[in-house]
């Protein structure tokens, strides 16, 4: 009984705040996916030979479940550093985040943060705020191979629904301004998206903050 009471605070809570993440999003549907972003087989393979998408190595570990995108992205993220024993459940331990295998509601983008910081001596910075140029610099940089940036953001402005997400970026192609999403959700698959798309969908806010972009170095 005591559960059901937790569960029914936190979705009303989420309601009255605004918060990005739910237990059952809306279901985007395959063509939804298909016709919204780009998976050209040409350019995605381009893309997976930027700097840091080469570290991924074609390979991403998948989020176990809906509420668990931000510790699946930093898995992946301190695989492709080389990290040790890098899976959903190394990032989370001791954190006393998410104990009963779901995180309700989600991991707001400094929550991220603060998780990443307790695994990885490297530096973790949060980007927020960002304008427009400040963010294709930033996407400039995710070019560097000593370079990680996950992004927050929210799929409705892109696919049409869906809440808040955290992913990795692979990297940026330049001239054809677009973004390498390394998408840890299955259904989805990793995917190339204009900037300013982008920028929108991360340019959002999630309880009273923006979304943002976390850099690791």
């Amino acid at each position: 009984m005591l559960r059901k009471i937790l569960i029914a605070l936190g979705l009303v809570a989420a309601l009255a705040t605004g918060t990005a993440y739910t237990l059952r999003p809306t279901k985007i549907t395959p063509a939804a996916i298909a016709s919204s972003v780009t998976h050209t087989p040409a350019l995605i393979e381009r893309a997976w030979h930027l700097p840091a998408a080469a570290a991924y190595k074609h390979t991403l570990a998948w989020q176990t479940n809906g509420s668990k995108c931000g510790p699946a992205t930093l898995a992946n993220v301190f695989r492709s550093l080389g990290e040790p024993a890098s899976n959903e459940n190394w990032v989370l331990a001791g954190t006393g985040l998410c104990p009963t295998g779901m995180c309700m509601m989600g991991l707001t983008l400094d929550q991220l943060a603060e998780v990443a910081r307790k695994r990885t001596s490297r530096k973790v910075t949060v980007l927020r705020d960002l304008s427009p140029e400040a963010f294709r610099e930033q996407l400039r940089r995710s070019n560097d191979a000593s370079r990680r940036y996950t992004i927050n953001f929210t799929r409705k402005p892109i696919f049409g629904g869906g809440g808040g997400h955290h992913s990795p970026i692979g990297g940026y192609l330049e001239a054809e301004d677009l973004v390498f999403v390394l998408d840890v959700n299955h259904d989805f698959q990793p995917w190339l998206i204009e900037r300013e798309r982008l920028y929108a969908a991360m340019d959002t806010l999630d309880g009273p903050k923006k979304r943002g972009m976390l850099l690791i170095e």
